[in-house]
């Protein structure tokens, strides 16, 4: 479908009403869990379109990675990844996604506040895909505060794949205490299928993607600010070497 129809299609069905019982839900768990499920965000076209681009991106490339970093106390990173750059070289849909006001209007409306376009560009929409046994995205927070993840494909719950999460936690670089906040806090667990978008909170939420095995998960990450965000200073380590050319961290 061309990209401007997709997305006047999205925001006729934001600007149409969202359902505000299903607002009003997620953003309490937004809110107390640092992440909600949020597909009733994007109508079926462009999802279906959206999922459509990270297949045929991830068919021809993407970066392995296995990478662990001190700013996260060695947490494994087993992947491969397309970045933000080769993204908007070749999906035009994605690109302009991203930055339609309507998507922007729908978050902020779970969010309770206003959600903006992430100031940093490499942050701003990553693929990953599991797809080797044991392959994950270990323990660690993100700079900014919001991600909006679209799920492609993943496997089973049984098969690993879900995300975890432990909220109002916060990341000191210099002493990350991964291990002290898993023992400290509640760890909450979220099942996804594809098709299902999720909303959270990742600069207060500590999370990982649990291990795969037997199956394979796709998705694409996209990042936001707060306003308070754009006036932040921010050093970007880990995110630098895991979206690098060449990868840099300890393998």
């Amino acid at each position: 479908m061309d990209t401007t129809v997709l997305l006047k299609e999205l925001e006729n069905h934001v600007d149409k009403g969202l359902p505000a019982a299903e607002v009003a839900a997620a953003r309490e768990r937004l809110d107390t869990v640092g992440h909600a499920r949020v597909s009733f965000l994007a109508p079926d076209a462009v999802k279906q379109a959206v999922a459509a681009e990270v297949k045929d991106l991830l068919a021809i490339g993407g970066t392995r990675r296995e990478l662990r970093f001190a700013e996260t106390d060695y947490t494994p990173r087993r992947m491969r990844n397309l970045t933000r750059a080769q993204i908007a070289a070749a999906s035009p849909i994605i690109r302009a996604l991203y930055a339609s006001g309507a998507l922007l209007r729908a978050m902020s409306q779970v969010a309770g506040e206003p959600v903006h376009v992430c100031p940093y560009e490499p942050e701003q929409y990553v693929i990953t895909c599991l797809e080797k046994d044991g392959d994950t995205h270990g323990w660690h927070w993100d700079d900014y505060t919001f991600a909006l993840v679209w799920v492609v494909e993943c496997p089973s719950v049984d098969d690993g794949g879900f995300v975890q999460c432990v909220p109002g936690t916060t990341w000191d670089k210099k002493s990350p205490g991964i291990h002290r906040a898993m023992v400290s806090s509640p760890i909450y667990s979220m099942e996804l299928f594809p098709g299902d978008l999720y909303l959270m909170r990742t600069n207060t939420t500590m999370h990982r993607v649990f291990p795969v095995r037997n199956g394979t998960r796709k998705i694409i990450n996209m990042g936001y600010a707060s306003t308070s965000d754009l006036t932040a200073d921010f050093s970007h380590e880990t995110m630098d070497q895991l979206w690098a050319t060449a990868p840099t961290g300890k393998a």
